[in-house]
This record gives structure tokens, sequence and C-alpha cells, in this order.
């Protein structure tokens, strides 16, 4: 069996989003994105992404990166947005958006630590996860805020966060507002 390295990253300099669909003009009427056109959109969230992460911080995108846009323009989009980003493999990146340079090589499913939490990036939202009972946290994407998230999952997209990458702190902010489902109780946690 293969040991892997525990990643570790700091909470400062840590990001999260998903389901960013650029070029995908069907998106726009399909989730109610407030653009009339597909360029503007694109813009309108590198900008959003660059207002928030600073060169050298990590990026997770938890799939869909892009949706029928050419290689040459996913290209452009992705040198355009800062940091170091990662990718969680979600049902519309194609070989063209495996290929745009990431930090590390895309996944369908990845175990990261953040500030000594554990998180289980995956593109869709799952009802259990490795280490669930014992304190890890499960982000996701793909349902562009359909699927309720609960006290230990969220949907990190971008119809979520108003159209920008959410840090460690707001996902907490939220989870803790959120009830937490049977399903995610512990033993411990009954009364």
């Amino acid at each position: 069996m293969k040991t892997k390295t525990r990643q570790t990253f700091s909470s400062h300099r840590t990001w999260f989003t998903a389901d960013t669909h650029f070029g995908h003009r069907g998106i726009l009427a399909m989730e109610g994105r407030p653009w009339d056109d597909i360029g503007r959109h694109d813009d309108d969230l590198v900008y959003a992404w660059n207002s928030v992460v600073r060169p050298g911080d990590e990026v997770f995108h938890l799939g869909d990166f892009a949706m029928n846009s050419p290689a040459e323009r996913c290209q452009e989009i992705f040198a355009r947005v800062r940091g170091n980003a990662h990718l969680i493999v979600g049902n519309h990146d194609k070989p063209r958006h495996l290929d745009l340079g990431w930090a590390s090589p895309p996944e369908m499913l990845r175990t990261i630590h953040v500030d000594g939490t554990r998180l289980v990036l995956c593109h869709y939202g799952l009802r259990t996860w490795s280490g669930s009972w014992r304190g890890a946290l499960h982000l996701y994407g793909h349902s562009h805020g359909k699927l309720p998230g609960t006290s230990r999952s969220l949907d990190v997209g971008v119809d979520c966060w108003d159209f920008r990458p959410v840090g460690l702190a707001e996902i907490r902010e939220r989870l803790a507002a959120t009830p937490t489902p049977p399903e995610e109780q512990r033993p411990d946690d009954a009364e």
C-alpha cells in the first residue's frame, strides 16, 4: 500500500471554489446568473477570484472550471487567475481543462489539512466520507446551491458565495449555523 504525504495548508492562504463554468453561455439562464454576456461573466468571475486570492495562495477548484470553451480560451482565463490552482475534477472538466498547468495533478477526490482541520474535497456532495465522525469536513460543488449544506459539509461553488472563492473562516461560520442531520451525528453527540 502506497503511503501518501499529509498535505497541509494555511487557512490565511487557502481558498475553495467550484462551478465557474467559464465559457458556458447556458449556465447564465440555467442557474440565473446575473449576466447577459458570457464574456462579461467570465471577466467578472476572474475579477472576483483575484479580489480575494493573492499570488502564492492555494486555490482548490472543486470542478467544472469551464465548459464549451476552446483550449485557447481556457488557457487565457487560467493565466489570468491568481494563486496556485488545484483541480478536483468535475463532470464538465474535459482533457483540455486537465492540461492547464494546475499546481498538482487533477484528482477526483482529495484530502488535505488546513490549520489542523481535515478536508475531504470532491466535486460531488457525499453523504458520508472518510473521517466524518472524527471532525473531517466535506467540501463540494456540482449542485449550484441546490444541495443544502450540513454542519460538516458545504457547497463551495460560486453560486453560493457571490461568485468568488471562499476561505475556511467563512466556511466554518456557515457550517456552525447549520443543523447536524442524524446521519452526521456521532454516537457521543446524542443526549
